[in-house]
């Protein structure tokens, strides 16, 4: 069984996702101009492509500090892959 950890930490949370291919999102019909909107990871070519939209870093991590959110994830998969499970979460 793998663990979860947890972190606010901007540098951490962008190399996780980044070494895992993936990009900041939010969801479209969340998102507006004066709004970024639900944040998400979004990993091209593993579908959600139409509901998601690519934000810049900044924007991202604009939402995540107002928005209160720490960072869930996990490093290794059960069978010792590198892990795409995340969720954003409150902070506690």
């Amino acid at each position: 069984m793998s663990a979860n950890t947890q972190t606010t930490h901007h540098d951490t949370i962008r190399l996780w996702i980044e070494d895992r291919g993936g990009k900041p999102a939010a969801v479209a019909s969340t998102h507006s101009s004066a709004d970024v909107g639900l944040l998400r990871v979004w990993f091209p070519g593993q579908g959600s492509g139409g509901q998601l939209e690519e934000i810049s870093w900044e924007d991202f991590f604009v939402k995540f500090e107002e928005s209160k959110l720490a960072f869930l994830y996990e490093i290794h998969a059960a069978e010792g892959d590198l892990s795409r499970f995340c969720k954003f979460i409150a902070r506690d």
